[in-house]
C-alpha cells in the first residue's frame, strides 16, 4: 500500500498494528499525543518483546502547540558495582546473562516524565488498559516475532530467569500465530497503573525487581533503581534548507542524524535516487559517523559540546569539503548493533511526538524476571573494559546509545516526527526517508517503502559492506561500485534496514502518516 493515510483528529504509527489501535484508542478518549504514546510504549512491551520492553531504555521527543520542543532522556545508568572488577578474566562484557544486565533500565522514567509535563487528564490505568489485556489474554506472535525466537532461541533457552518458561512453553520457539501470554508482565503493569510509574523505581514493585535482579546475578541494586530519575534535557537542533531539524543529544547519535542532514544540505545533490543523492547521504555517514565514534558519549564525559558543532557553519563547511562526489571514501568503520522500536503520535490540538525505546539486542539480554516477567535489557553491554577512554565502564556512567528519535518543524508550518529502529542503520534510514519527503516532495509513505542501504553490520553480522535493498536502478549500482563502494545486495522490504515511521502534521491541521512494511506495524488514524 503506497497511499498516504490522512486525518484530522489524530494519528499514530507503530510497528505492530495493535499498538497503533491502542494509541488511537486513547486519542479517541480525548487523550494527548502524549498518552497516545504512552499507552503505544506499554503496548509495544506487549506484543514486540523480542524488539522493546520496560526494562530497556527510551528518548522522547515532543513537539508542543506552541512551537516549543521537549526532549526527555530515560537512559539508565551503570550500578554502583559495575566496575572492572566484576568483570575480571573477561576481554569484553558479555552480550547475555546476568553480567549484561548492568544499568538501570529507564523506559519507565520516561513515561513518568513525558506525562507530568503533559496537559493531558487520563488516568494511569486507562492508559495501560490495552497493553494488560494483551499480556493476560495472549497476542498471537508475528512472523518477524518468530523468526526472531528461532534465530535466537540458542542464545537465550538457558539464560537463568523466565526466558524459556514464557517465550518457549513447550520446549520449542513459538512459532507464527502461536498464542505468547505473560501474565506476569500484566500483573506488573496493572501494578503500575495502581501504584504509580514512580514505584518501579522506588515501591514494592521496585524492590521485588532488586530482589529478582539480585538472585539472578545482576550487578543492580536496590539503591540503583531508587537513584534513577530521567532528564530533561536540550534537543539539539540544526537549521537547513527549508527547516528547523531536532534530535537527541548524547549519549545518543543523535548528533550523527543532523550531521548526516547538515552535511548533504551543502552538497550538490542532484535528482531523487540518483548518484549523488544516495553516494552523498553514504559519504556524509562516513563522516558523521567519524565524529560521533570519536566523541560522542555520556556528556559527562565529553569534551567537545554537540551543538556547539552543529552551530559552527565554518566547521560544517569543513567537514562536507572532505566528501569526495565521485569517490568512496574507504570504509569500515567501528559499528554498532541493537534493536528498537521507534513510534510517533499526532493529536487535534498540534502536538506530535517521537519517541523510541530499545531494550538493546533481540530480547536485550535474555534475563526475563519472573516475579514481574520483565525482560532486561543489554545496553551496558556496549561498555568498553578500560580504565579510560570512550564508553568505557564506570559506576554510573551511561552508556552509549544509537537510539534517536527525530523531529523536524519547516518554514511552512509543518511538523514531522520520524525515526526508526536498527542501531547502526538509524541515522541513514532516517537521512533516506528525510531527503526523499522533504527535498525531493516524495508522498510520504512512498518515501518510506523505497529501497535503502545500510552501511556498516546488520544484526549479528560482522559484514561492514554497503547493503543495498533490492529496487535500485542498475545503473546507480553500477555507479556506486564503479565509485568505490562495496556492495551487497539484499531482498526488498528486508528487516535489516529497519522498522521506520514517520508522521507529519500540516498547518491546516491534516495529518499524514507512514508505516512501515519491513515490520508489523500500520498507521491508525481518525
Amino acid at each position: 500500500m503506497l497511499h498516504t493515510p490522512r486525518a484530522y483528529r489524530g494519528m499514530v504509527t507503530a510497528p505492530h498494528h495493535l499498538a497503533s489501535q491502542a494509541g488511537l484508542d486513547i486519542l479517541k478518549d480525548g487523550g494527548t499525543a502524549v498518552e497516545a504514546c504512552v499507552a503505544v510504549a506499554a503496548t509495544l512491551a506487549v506484543v514486540y518483546p523480542h524488539m522493546t520492553g520496560i526494562g530497556g531504555d527510551g528518548f522522547w521527543l515532543i513537539a508542543e502547540p506552541d512551537g516549543t520542543v521537549r526532549a526527555i532522556d530515560a537512559c539508565g545508568k551503570a550500578a554502583s558495582g559495575a566496575d572492572l572488577t566484576l568483570y575480571a578474566g573477561h576481554m569484553v562484557i558479555p552480550w547475555r546473562g546476568p553480567l549484561a544486565t548492568n544499568t538501570v533500565a529507564g523506559t519507565v522514567s520516561g513515561w513518568e516524565a513525558a506525562l507530568a509535563g503533559d496537559s493531558g487528564m487520563l488516568p494511569l490505568d486507562r492508559l495501560l488498559r490495552a497493553a494488560i489485556a494483551l499480556a493476560g489474554d495472549g497476542v498471537a506472535i508475528t512472523r518477524g516475532g518468530a523468526n526472531v525466537a528461532a534465530a535466537k532461541g540458542d542464545e537465550l533457552r538457558y539464560q537463568p530467569g523466565a526466558y524459556a518458561a514464557i517465550f518457549e512453553p513447550e520446549g520449542r520457539p513459538l512459532r507464527e500465530g502461536d498464542r505468547l501470554r505473560q501474565p506476569a508482565l500484566g500483573e506488573t503493569l496493572a501494578r503500575l497503573a495502581r501504584d504509580g510509574l514512580g514505584s518501579f523505581y522506588r515501591g514494592e514493585l521496585g524492590c521485588s525487581i532488586a530482589a529478582d535482579l539480585a538472585a539472578l546475578g545482576s550487578p543492580v541494586t536496590q539503591d540503583d533503581l531508587a537513584r534513577h530519575t530521567a532528564s530533561h534535557v536540550a534537543p539539539l537542533s540544526l537549521s537547513i534548507g527549508g527547516a528547523r531539524l531536532y534530535n537527541m543529544p548524547p549519549p545518543t547519535q543523535g548528533i550523527a542524524s543532523l550531521l548526516i542532514l547538515g552535511l548533504f544540505d551543502r552538497l550538490e545533490a542532484g535528482g531523487p535516487d540518483e548518484f549523488a543523492h544516495i553516494h552523498g547521504l553514504i559519504e556524509a555517514t562516513k563522516q558523521a559517523f567519524i565524529w560521533r565514534d570519536a566523541h560522542c558519549s555520556d556528556p559527562a564525559y565529553m569534551t567537545v559540546d554537540a551543538q556547539a558543532l552543529l552551530d559552527d557553519g565554518a566547521a560544517l563547511d569543513t567537514m562536507a569539503a572532505r566528501i569526495d562526489p565521485a569517490r568512496a571514501l574507504p570504509w569500515p568503520h567501528p559499528s554498532a548493533l541493537g534493536d528498537t522500536t521507534w513510534f510517533g503520535a499526532a493529536d487535534a490540538r498540534g502536538q506530535v511526538v517521537s519517541c523510541i525505546q530499545s531494550t538493546y539486542f533481540e530480547f536485550g539480554s535474555g534475563i526475563v524476571l519472573p516475579g514481574s516477567g520483565i525482560t532486561w535489557q543489554n545496553r551496558g553491554a556496549s561498555f568498553r573494559l578500560a580504565a579510560d577512554g570512550w564508553n568505557a565502564l564506570k559506576p554510573g556512567r551511561r552508556p552509549f546509545h544509537t537510539l534517536n528519535p527525530a523531529l523536524a518543524r519547516f518554514d511552512d508550518g509543518r511538523v514531522m516526527a520520524y525515526g526508526t529502529m536498527g542501531g547502526e542503520g538509524q541515522p541513514q534510514t532516517q537521512a533516506a526517508l528525510f531527503t526523499r519527503y522533504a527535498r525531493y516532495g516524495a508522498p510520504l509513505q512512498e518515501a518510506l517503502c523505497a529501497p535503502r542501504w545500510l552501511l556498516g553490520r546488520t544484526w549479528g553480522e560482522e559484514s561492514t559492506t554497503l547493503k543495498l535493498e533490492a529496487g535500485f536502478d542498475a545503473g546507480l549500482v553500477a555507479a556506486l561500485t564503479k565509485a568505490g563502494h562495496e556492495i551487497e545486495p539484499v531482498a526488498p522490504l528486508n528487516s535489516v534496514m529497519g522498522h521506520a515511521g514517520a508522521i507529519v502534521r500540516h498547518p491546516d491541521g491534516m495529518i499524514e502518516g507512514a508505516g512501515d512494511p519491513r515490520s508489523d506495524g500500520a498507521v491508525a488514524a481518525w
